[in-house]
């Protein structure tokens, strides 16, 4: 039920997103003007979604400047394809109860009407990409392409211990 309830809220959260000039503001600390193009080029619900993520990261003492641009562009590569909020609920629905028809959405190559859902399986590596054309610190472009990466329960670098904190930012927001 508890899952139901935050799926519900992530939907209207995403339906409802708005990004207003102090939220831009607030992400612009932690981007170059480059990187600041690339979150500009998220949706607003992609927008809102990473901002949480970097606030919750703060509220939690991180202050890693990598790990905050990392939080603000880990879904950059999701911009490459328009995820309706069609495609992400189905995307969230197929992953629960039909994943291998998620699976063959997501096969490759893509063609047409199956892109958006190739980009939502590849948006790690297409958004660690863009980050790393846009100039990001190499530890940035690294967070970002392993952020869905399983990590051992013990973290064995500063990357994993790093990479921990925002999966778990992430996933709760």
């Amino acid at each position: 039920m508890r899952q139901a309830i935050y799926r519900a809220r992530q939907f209207f959260d995403a339906a409802l997103a708005r990004v207003n000039a102090d939220d831009l503001e607030e992400a612009d600390k932690w981007l170059s003007p480059p990187a600041q193009k690339l979150f500009r080029q998220m949706s607003a619900g992609d927008q809102r979604h990473s901002l949480a993520v970097m606030r919750a990261l703060k509220q939690g003492g991180q202050t890693h400047p990598a790990l905050l641009a990392a939080a603000l562009l880990h879904d950059v590569g999701k911009s490459q394809a328009r995820l309706t909020l069609v495609h992400r609920t189905l995307i969230v629905l197929l992953g629960r109860f039909w994943p291998a028809a998620l699976d063959w959405l997501a096969r490759e190559p893509a063609d047409g009407w199956r892109q958006p859902f190739v980009t939502h399986r590849r948006h790690a590596e297409l958004g660690a990409h863009r980050a790393d054309q846009a100039g990001c610190a190499a530890m940035t472009v690294t967070l970002i392409r392993r952020h869905q990466e399983l990590v051992a329960l013990e973290p064995r670098d500063e990357i994993e211990r790093l990479l921990v904190q925002l999966q778990q930012a992430d996933k709760t927001h």
